[in-house]
């Protein structure tokens, strides 16, 4: 658990400076240069990530259960993660409503994520993953809104091809990780 904890300290701390210390992150991009602030933010995340999912793997071969979650949150947790997939791919594909009324999918997509997980999972382990994943979206999409009220930003409009094609892929990709992916990448098969 110490190295799950040290992995989600690390790889959630570096992904908070916009959250608790933007001025902080600022000077260092302006004193180190975008290009190397960068390279070490992409060093540290991948160090926390490793050992957070190391850390997780630990975890999972003597787990502590909390509760057992009923059969029925697995399904729950499928439909939410059809969500989470078609919001993160939203991030991505110009132009969709998607985006343009929410503004952060990603973080929206990693609440979702993180929430649907926790459904499903009542072990120790996959509430202090998820449990610190949940907060951290919260914490982040607050701030990340805050910014964008303080600069007035203004996203584009959507189109429709745009939302068909956001809405199209995510739900290919939520079905290749549901069906394939989840149970080679993580050892979980969570629709058999």
């Amino acid at each position: 658990m110490a190295v799950l904890i040290l992995g989600l300290v690390l790889f959630l701390g570096v992904h908070s400076t916009r959250i608790v210390a933007d001025g902080w992150r600022t000077q260092m991009i302006a004193r180190l240069g975008e290009k190397p602030w960068k390279g070490v933010y992409a060093l540290l995340s991948i160090a926390g990530f490793v050992l957070l999912v190391w850390g997780y793997g630990l975890a999972r071969q003597n787990p502590a259960v909390l509760w057992t979650p009923p059969v029925g949150m697995r399904h729950v947790a499928a439909l939410l993660m059809l969500l989470a997939f078609i919001l993160l791919v939203a991030t991505y594909v110009p132009r969709n409503a998607i985006k343009a009324k929410l503004h952060h999918p990603m973080l929206l997509s990693v609440k979702v994520w993180a929430l649907a997980h926790l459904l499903a999972n009542g072990t120790l382990a996959g509430v202090v993953l998820f449990g610190a994943f949940l907060v951290w979206a919260v914490c982040c999409f607050k701030a990340a809104r805050g910014r964008d009220r303080a600069a007035q930003a203004v996203y584009p409009p959507g189109t429709a091809a745009g939302t068909a094609i956001t809405v199209g892929v995510g739900m290919v990709a939520w079905a290749g990780f549901a069906f394939w992916a989840h149970g080679v990448l993580i050892g979980v098969r969570p629709l058999g």
